[in-house]
């Protein structure tokens, strides 16, 4: 039998970042068990938008908090701080003024900017159609696999283990304590703490100890196009009005992703086998939407392509916090695509939950993120969302 002070199920972005605060607070001998091979999984696939343009007040706070680490990191986790901008048609103005004065009472670095400087922004975008954009100079893209090893790296460091290839079979418990986790060969970890950060695959290791965890796997697929010329710093859009954001991918290449969830069960998959290239009809759909918003794009054409699997609870928004009433059982899972850009402030959230038995942070209520709220009807929603496009929060 191995013992560990805590062990962290999952070596993704997210539970490499648990790891690295569990074991910067003190927490010794934190043990990461991963099925595969670190960022094997979302982490892989994340299009690694750094924003904090959310509905809800908590993950926008959350991705604020994170911030500061993209920027300290910068080429080290390929941070390009070229600007974010969501757009707007005028059925949107008023939940974008609103989110945008919300943001501003959390301390964002954000503004409301009309159509002529968006113009000015992104010289190539077709602005005829839009309404109105928040701007967030301090916004940008980075690279979720190097930040996941950065933090595989950091929590190495502080002492924590980590072993890749090993997939675990069950978590052990007696009465309403943890008492271990046994691995799929058999082997028997002991330890009074886990921490489940397996996404999609969390919800077989819960339903096993009778917990329901109410998530889907949601098949999202990118492009990855060549504009026919080489491009600028330009600002990633997530273009509301289009139902579609972009960023820069190398020199002269944009990667477009859909946000259009309105046939949503029609892409849920078995999140171990499904077709890693978009559909004909999908990239037809990309296509028109792409030659709309840019036109300025010369000779456009797509590259590649590939897909990646959200996962995703009935609300868009995670579980980060214990579940089962079971003592020493903590879920972190849930993230709907956009654990990348709070990962950070996940991670400490996690580390506070078990040193302080709460929240240290006024603005990110452990409360919101709790897994009851599902059974309770209280789902964590944006407070002004946006037609169309809900699930942006």
């Amino acid at each position: 039998m191995t013992r560990a002070g805590a062990v962290v199920i999952g070596g993704g972005l997210i539970g490499l970042s648990v790891a690295r605060a569990l074991a910067e607070r003190g927490i010794a001998d934190v043990l990461v068990l991963e099925r595969h091979q670190l960022a094997g999984g979302g982490t892989g696939k994340s299009s690694g938008i750094v924003r904090a343009h959310y509905g809800v007040p908590s993950i926008a706070a959350m991705a604020w908090r994170s911030q500061p680490v993209f920027e300290e990191l910068g080429a080290e986790v390929g941070f390009r701080q070229v600007g974010y901008t969501v757009i707007v048609g005028e059925e949107n103005v008023d939940p974008l003024t609103a989110n945008t004065a919300m943001h501003q009472g959390l301390g964002i670095d954000v503004e409301l900017i009309d159509t002529d400087r968006l113009a000015s922004l992104w010289p190539m975008l077709n602005v005829d159609d839009v309404a109105l954009a928040s701007y967030e100079p301090r916004g940008g893209f980075a690279d979720a696999s190097q930040l996941a090893l950065h933090y595989g790296r950091l929590a190495r460091d502080r002492g924590a283990r980590i072993r890749q290839h090993t997939p675990v079979a069950r978590i052990l418990t007696e009465g309403d304590k943890v008492t271990g986790v046994e691995l799929d060969g058999g082997e028997v970890v002991d330890t009074d703490l886990v921490i489940v950060a397996s996404g999609w695959w969390s919800a077989k290791l819960l339903a096993d100890l009778g917990i329901d965890f109410p998530v889907e796997a949601y098949r999202s697929e990118l492009l990855v196009v060549d504009a026919g010329v080489p491009l600028p710093d330009l600002p990633v859009v997530s273009d509301l009005v289009s139902l579609q954001y972009c960023r820069l991918e190398g020199q002269g290449q944009f990667l477009v992703g859909n946000s259009d969830h309105a046939d949503f069960g029609a892409k849920l998959v078995d999140p171990d086998k499904y077709s890693n290239i978009a559909s004909e009809a999908s990239i037809h759909n990309y296509a028109e939407k792409l030659i709309h918003r840019f036109p300025g794009f010369p000779d456009p054409s797509v590259t590649h392509s590939y897909a990646g699997v959200y996962d995703v609870p009935p609300d868009w928004n995670p579980v980060i916090g214990p579940v089962g009433g079971i003592d020493g059982l903590i879920l972190c899972a849930g993230f709907a695509g956009h654990g990348f850009k709070i990962s950070p402030a996940v991670g400490d959230l996690v580390a506070d939950l078990v040193i302080e038995g709460d929240s240290t942070d006024a603005d990110i209520p452990a409360r919101d993120f709790r897994l009851e709220r599902f059974a309770e009807g209280e789902h964590l929603s944006s407070l002004h969302p946006y037609v169309g496009a809900g699930e942006m929060r």
